[in-house]
């Protein structure tokens, strides 16, 4: 097996990964989508939960040799981020979708400096738009973003193409296509529901969930 093929068996036995091309699940952007993964349900299982830290930390120890620091984007990437930078033994920040409303109003909670090297953890990446805000907010407070690393990656080729234009390196442990060949050699899902899937993955937002 591949590293992202072990990981994607590691999701699927988590029954964080959730695949329904018949009965389609309808994301917060309105997407309809055969595929759902939730990640929280790794942190309730010790042994997987240790592996996905491994492997997150080993990525950003290879990849990102210059990290000074790790940045966790919330809520799903804090846990992740936290562990990574426990690991590594790197100060770890988060970042908020918006500042807070109250107290100081920070964005970014953690203590840090301008010209820092910061990686980014985030659990899933689909079409990229929150990931790529907190990297403007990262780049606005005059940290240097190495990069970014999550446990999946739809692979969409809207996100590709916006990360590739922020000139921001992304490594993910797993991704859909991946998921997708172990779920059919598994026969989680039927020989038929190939193509659909597959359809799917290259236009989301166009995707009604017909057959």
């Amino acid at each position: 097996m591949t590293d992202a093929t072990v990981t994607a068996e590691k999701l699927l036995q988590a029954e964080a990964v959730k695949l329904s091309p018949a009965t389609p699940f309808t994301w917060a952007s309105g997407w309809k989508s055969p595929i759902y993964c939730d990640n929280r349900k790794l942190l309730s299982l010790p042994f997987i939960r240790d592996y996905i830290k491994s492997e997150l930390a080993s990525t950003v120890f290879e990849k990102f040799t210059d990290a000074d620091l790790i940045a966790g984007v919330a809520t799903a990437g804090i846990p992740w981020g936290i562990m990574v930078a426990d690991q590594l033994k790197l100060p770890f920040i988060y970042v908020r979708p918006k500042p807070k409303e109250h107290g100081l109003g920070n964005q970014i909670e953690g203590k840090f400096t301008s010209g820092q090297r910061v990686v980014v953890v985030e659990d899933l990446i689909s079409t990229g738009k929150s990931s790529l805000q907190v990297i403007d907010v990262l780049r606005d407070n005059l940290l240097e973003v190495e990069g970014m690393v999550s446990i999946f990656n739809y692979r969409f080729d809207i996100a590709a193409e916006a990360f590739k234009a922020k000139q921001v390196t992304v490594y993910s442990l797993t991704d859909y296509p991946s998921m997708l060949s172990l779920a059919m050699q598994k026969g989680i899902i039927a020989g038929e529901d190939e193509e659909l899937l597959l359809k799917w993955s290259k236009e989301p937002a166009n995707w009604t969930g017909v057959y």
